[in-house]
């Protein structure tokens, strides 16, 4: 029998365009063979739907796309996620009377054959499932024809395949639905799955899949999403295990795939190598982006360029993500800027062939402080002054934001968002921060693996090998205020990403006094961040959904 893993990227709450999207690939499927297809979790609504679940008519209008992609399956199978309704029943949902399961449905014959709930309900990271879903309480293993082959079909949601010891290094769940399933007699294991990308997810995944299908001797079938949905990115990772746990089928990552596969095949289908580190990174970036303006409607993007090296990566992002002509550079020279910082943005935006303008702050830098003068009368001047200039950049950017409809990309990275090295309203102005979660030390990888790549300095190397600066005052550099950047990531993925105290992170070999001016630092900065543009979700722990500290709090 010849299965299909459709590998696409719904769009939230788009639930006519995101059954057209289904519909075509069915198609194309059963043009390639295919006697089954396997589709995303929940992909008649998107993932993650968050509290748009609580409104009864996406739940209405999402059940109409399941059944219209039902009575589409003729003469050939679907496995499909989407939002189940149980009118009357006790459980979470709208509030109005409606429980909803997250569900899969297998659709053949015109119809609906076979329904199962998600039982594992992840409620940790940026996972709050529990918020809006009652959990499923049965198996369901339902048989399959295509006229020739029979299969039993052991079908499963996302969550319901992390059950593992391996898994964190405990037990997560109660029960273990994949275990369950294979003793109630399924052939194969169909999982469908909304897995966000984080950087090393992939092998672990693989290692968790391969672990328990080994244990099991079944094959699975593993059909994620695709795509950036908000501050998510979905590599896909989509792929095939026969029963020893040997991936005989893998999908393109960071890309819409369909996989066909010959389960009846003595030989492989075909296996797509997942990238490597850095570009992974650049991949989810890349797609975080396109998808987030795409998906808003916005007719392009336009960001500050400092001459730095975070407005140089950010810029080559969105200039391959969007296409050069839909990004504009603003260079916006202060009295405090080096004349190489402009040319250095300058030969950027040549390189990148993006748009380029300059707009000098020094007179609106000027006015302001002689319209504070009578106010700040008495008091020396010092970090206010200086914050006045990137607030004058922000000014000037979401004025071309609102006259030319273009998002605003913020520039700043992981290791300055933690400690609060950013200006509110200044450079933490935008739409999206890009590189938000990438710290710094990955910020120079990712830059010179770019110009690796290109086999030329698309980002120009003085841009990568001078001392960074804000150049808000004569002869600064980021390290006049924070330690290397090299510690201060270190510090930063224990802190932060493991949660380590800082004893933990002191008996380390780390100087107590920077590990405790660190952990102070990002403890206080947790109002900035709160106020932040949403950023692209790459590492382990993000700021923002998946970490959710309060504001006003003393601890530590």
């Amino acid at each position: 029998m010849k299965i299909a893993l459709a590998q696409i990227n719904p769009t939230l709450g788009d639930t006519a365009g995101n059954a057209k999207l289904v519909l075509e690939v069915l198609r194309q499927a059963q043009e390639a063979g295919a006697a089954l297809v396997v589709f995303p979790e929940l992909v008649t609504v998107g993932y993650p739907p968050k509290d748009l679940l609580l409104r009864t008519s996406l739940i209405r209008s999402n059940v109409e796309a399941v059944e219209q992609i039902a009575a589409a399956c003729t003469g050939i199978a679907a496995v499909v996620g989407f939002v189940q309704p149980q009118t009357g029943a006790s459980g979470r949902g709208s509030g109005r009377g409606i429980s909803i399961s997250n569900c899969a449905a297998l659709c053949g014959q015109g119809r609906i054959l076979a329904r199962y709930g998600k039982r594992l309900l992840p409620t940790y990271d940026v996972f709050d499932e529990s918020r809006y879903f009652t959990p499923g309480r049965h198996v369901c293993v339902a048989e399959y024809s295509d006229g020739n082959d029979r299969i039993k079909l052991g079908l499963t949601v996302c969550e319901d395949l992390w059950n593992d010891q391996q898994f964190d290094g405990r037990q997560v769940y109660g029960v273990d639905p994949i275990r369950e399933t294979a003793e109630a007699g399924a052939q194969l294991l169909v999982n469908i799955s909304a897995s966000p990308f984080s950087d090393g997810k992939q092998a672990l995944r693989e290692h968790l899949f391969a672990t328990q299908v080994r244990q099991l001797g079944l094959p699975l079938a593993y059909c994620g999403q695709v795509g950036g949905n908000d501050d998510l990115v979905f590599d896909g990772g989509s792929l095939v295990m026969n029963g020893r746990g040997e991936v005989i089928a893998r999908a393109r990552a960071f890309e819409e795939d369909l996989l066909v596969v010959d389960l009846a095949s003595s030989q492989p289908g075909r296996i797509e190598p997942y990238p490597d580190r850095l570009a992974g990174l650049w991949s989810a970036l890349r797609i975080g982006t396109r998808d987030y303006v795409r998906k808003c409607g916005f007719d392009g993007v336009v960001l500050g360029l400092s001459g730095g090296i975070d407005s140089a990566v950010t810029a080559a992002i969105a200039a391959e993500a969007l296409g050069p002509d839909r990004v504009l550079g603003v260079a916006m020279p202060s009295r405090y800027s080096s004349d190489h910082s402009v040319e250095d943005a300058r030969a950027l935006a040549e390189n990148l062939e993006i748009g380029f303008q300059i707009i000098p702050i020094r007179e609106a830098h000027e006015a302001m402080e002689h319209a504070l003068a009578d106010c700040f009368q008495g008091s020396p001047a010092d970090v206010t002054e200086e914050n006045i200039q990137a607030r004058v950049r922000g000014s000037i950017l979401m004025a071309i934001s609102n006259k030319f409809g273009r998002l605003v990309l913020s520039t700043g990275n992981k290791s300055e968002l933690a400690v609060g090295y950013c200006t509110l309203y200044g450079d933490m102005c935008g739409g999206l921060a890009l590189i938000s979660d990438v710290p710094k030390t990955t910020v120079y990888e990712l830059a010179r693996w770019v110009n690796q790549r290109h086999g030329r300095a698309l980002i120009p190397e003085n841009t990568i090998v001078k001392p960074p600066s804000a150049e808000l005052r004569e002869d600064q550099t980021d390290q006049d205020s924070l330690p290397p950047y090299d510690v201060l990531d270190a510090v930063l993925e224990r802190y932060v990403e493991k949660d380590e105290s800082v004893d933990e992170i002191v008996a380390q070999g780390f100087e107590p006094q920077t590990v405790q001016w660190i952990a102070r630092a990002v403890d206080r900065n947790e109002y900035k961040r709160k106020q932040a543009a949403v950023g692209i979700k790459v590492t382990t722990r993000a700021f923002g959904t998946g970490r959710r500290m309060p504001i006003a709090a003393r601890y530590g």
